[in-house]
């Protein structure tokens, strides 16, 4: 499904964030991002996800090649951005409406469900979420957890194929931490594709079956067997992972 074909970054064409990333992901995988920060985790979300575009190589995206002009034409857009939800290290930035319901509601109105349809999927997915009770909550009133779950309930609304999560466990207390990790196991068991960054490996336990490591130097150092990678803690410091 997603085809990263020998892709570099560089932010303001001077700081180096991607080189030569070679990475193919089939549907239904969940490989997890790990490396030091700065090593090019969330640039290669972003790019997977066609908030920016390779400044060279391919991506190439359910077999159509992602780039700037494509992703100019509307309709392509909203079909691509169906496809695939990103959810953000940092929930604030991705939630803006006035009540949780809005929130949730958002992106299938973008996408010109009915009002009829758009109901049903924030009702089932604010019930899949167990997070009924904030319906009428205002998100810039609701704690870390809460925030953090709707932000994952906007990007379960559209039933995307692939999910793409940027460091989830951050500022989550235990229970919630259990919580994703739970999610992640089910959308995962029920054929979706996930990828997730994350220092937090206590809680990602059994999640993942894939590692991808990033190095310092922005590249990747090695994609394999998750747990063969966590057991070898040689590799592991001498890329400052742990």
């Amino acid at each position: 499904m997603i085809d990263i074909n020998n892709v570099s970054y560089s932010y303001n064409d001077q700081v180096e964030a991607l080189k030569n990333i070679e990475l193919h992901i089939s549907t239904g995988e969940a490989v997890a991002f790990i490396g030091a920060n700065g090593s090019g985790k969330s640039t290669l979300m972003k790019l997977i996800n066609g908030l920016i575009v390779p400044g060279e190589g391919t991506y190439i995206f359910d077999g159509e090649e992602i780039t700037h002009k494509k992703l100019e034409n509307e309709s392509f857009s909203k079909s691509f951005h169906k496809k695939i939800g990103f959810v953000f290290q940092n929930s604030e930035a991705q939630l803006f409406c006035s009540n949780v319901y809005d929130e949730v509601a958002f992106g299938p109105r973008q996408m010109g469900l009915s009002e009829k349809e758009v109901d049903k999927r924030v009702k089932d997915t604010l019930e899949l979420l167990k997070i009924q009770s904030l319906r009428n909550r205002q998100p810039y009133h609701l704690s870390g957890g809460e925030k953090k779950k709707v932000a994952i309930a906007s990007v379960v609304a559209l039933n995307p194929q692939v999910y793409v999560f940027d460091e989830p466990m951050n500022g989550l207390d235990p229970k919630t931490k259990r919580f994703l990790r739970e999610f992640m196991i089910t959308i995962n068991n029920a054929g979706k594709t996930i990828i997730c960054s994350t220092h937090d490996f206590e809680y990602i336990k059994d999640v993942f079956k894939r590692a991808v490591v990033f190095s310092d130097t922005h590249t990747i150092v090695r994609d394999g067997n998750y747990n063969d990678i966590m057991s070898d803690r040689n590799f592991l410091q001498q890329n400052n992972v742990i």
